[in-house]
């Protein structure tokens, strides 16, 4: 092991990042220390530390990268410092982060696969992002087409998702199809609502310029100069998949995301994901995104839970 030695210090000249980048009472510091295997200490607005020689500027690098994204976020927390970590290996052939612009909002992508993420949807017509849950497929998604939106790019959104049921048939939940159907789309809410106001996020609605619907109303339609987005696609049939990608009209994009470890289909019916994923490889236009546990970005108890169901 080598021996340990004092590493001069990093200066932060912006007290707002360095607060961020410290978190509350400092409590990003033993996190640091664990990720980095380095001791620390705050001191003004400069950040002390000890590296083995063998350690390189990890350190630096890793604060770099804090710094970057402290100046486009409101906060910095354990997860994001875990995602910059992670980034630093990749980041020179991925050519650095990307971030997603939603009105006035910024969205940075957390490590190399959401940046690729981000990448992809910029250059492919249609993209699947497959993965575990917490690894930001839906909620960038959104937020990419909202961004698409708002500056004009695209006329509208149109997100869907299957609609499975689990033991329960809708026609015995309470309301009209609207309020049978929200538990099945609140989650595309809550990413559009992470970012906009629920008033914003009502008025685009009522406007037609975003639609939240079932799968089974996409059949016989066209959608011209739009993005949609199927959320839950491991649940669709290799039917409802074909008819779907095939209502792509002019200057659209479909974004395709889904978890093939969690369908809820009948054992004996083929998932339309895992289908169009065999089929769809090599096709030019296409692009796949493939997440694994270790880029869960919810939280780092879900991440260790997806780990221990992956082995």
């Amino acid at each position: 092991m080598g021996e340990i030695e004092l590493i001069s210090g990093y200066v932060i000249e912006n007290a707002d990042s360095l607060r961020q980048i410290c978190g509350p009472n400092d409590c990003n510091i033993p996190y640091l220390e664990q990720l980095t295997g380095c001791r620390m200490a705050v001191k003004g607005n400069r950040i002390e530390f000890t590296q083995s020689p063998e350690g390189g500027d990890l350190i630096i690098r890793l604060l770099d990268r804090l710094v970057e994204l402290s100046a486009v976020s409101d906060d910095i927390s354990g997860q994001d410092i875990l995602m910059e970590f992670k980034a630093l290996d990749g980041r020179a052939e991925d050519g650095g982060s990307r971030v997603i612009m939603v009105g006035t909002r910024t969205i940075c992508p957390k490590g190399v696969k959401q940046t690729q993420y981000v990448r992809a949807m910029e250059s492919s017509q249609v993209i699947f992002a497959v993965g575990p849950a917490g690894t930001g497929k839906t909620f960038l998604a959104t937020n990419w087409c909202l961004g698409e939106l708002l500056s004009g790019r695209k006329n509208k959104i149109v997100i869907t998702r299957p609609v499975v049921e689990a033991g329960e048939n809708l026609g015995f939940l309470p309301g009209d199809l609207s309020q049978k159907l929200n538990p099945y789309l609140k989650p595309l809410y809550d990413s559009m609502e992470a970012t906009l106001s629920p008033n914003t996020v009502k008025r685009l609605e009522e406007s037609g310029q975003i639609e939240i619907a079932p799968l089974a109303y996409m059949r016989g339609r066209s959608l011209n100069n739009a993005c949609v987005i199927l959320d839950e696609a491991q649940n669709t049939t290799v039917g409802q998949m074909k008819m779907f990608l095939t209502r792509l009209g002019e200057n659209s994009c479909a974004i395709i995301t889904g978890d093939v470890t969690q369908t809820d289909l009948p054992h004996n019916q083929r998932s339309g994901l895992v289908d169009a994923l065999e089929r769809l490889e090599g096709v030019e236009g296409v692009s796949f995104i493939r997440f694994s546990g270790k880029d869960t970005v919810r939280s780092r108890i879900v991440q260790r839970i997806i780990s221990a169901y992956e082995k």
